[in-house]
């Protein structure tokens, strides 16, 4: 029975690892109004939920949010405890550093791209993300830090 226990257990731990692998990885963001590419961010997994981590700054290297303390956005949390559900993360937030302001979050993939979407309520907007293959800006094994706001 305990050997059973364990393989259903190690079955779960698995397909979750599978789950977020897909949206797992180095995404550039696209300025809405210039079109230009904005900043790389950092998707990962953590004890089962996903979080987004600015990783380099493109557009802006010297950006600060404008939030608390108007931290460095370089290394700031974004994105946090997003949960699978279904085809997508929801139940989440996502933070606008240059407006300060958060946002219900949900992400999807679109073919090789990943969607994000700002909410209130039901009012909400996409961003499309490309994948990013040339930044060299990554954290290995992160722990989120969801900044003070």
């Amino acid at each position: 029975m305990k050997k059973m226990l364990l393989m259903a257990a190690m079955a779960v731990c698995t397909m979750a690892a599978q789950a977020a692998s897909d949206v797992v990885g180095l995404w550039t963001t696209i300025d809405d109004e210039t079109k230009e590419a904005k900043s790389v961010v950092q998707i990962y997994e953590y004890q089962g939920k996903v979080y987004g981590r600015v990783v380099e700054l493109i557009k802006n290297p010297g950006a600060k949010a404008k939030i608390k303390g108007n931290p460095s956005v370089l290394g700031m949390d974004i994105i946090w405890d997003l949960k699978k559900d279904d085809d997508s993360y929801s139940g989440g937030e996502v933070l606008d550093p240059e407006k300060g302001k958060v946002y219900g979050c949900e992400i999807w993939r679109e073919g090789k791209n990943l969607i994000v979407r700002g909410k209130i309520a039901f009012l909400g907007r996409n961003q499309t993300w490309l994948p990013n293959t040339t930044c060299k800006a990554k954290v290995s094994n992160p722990t989120p830090k969801k900044p003070a706001l």
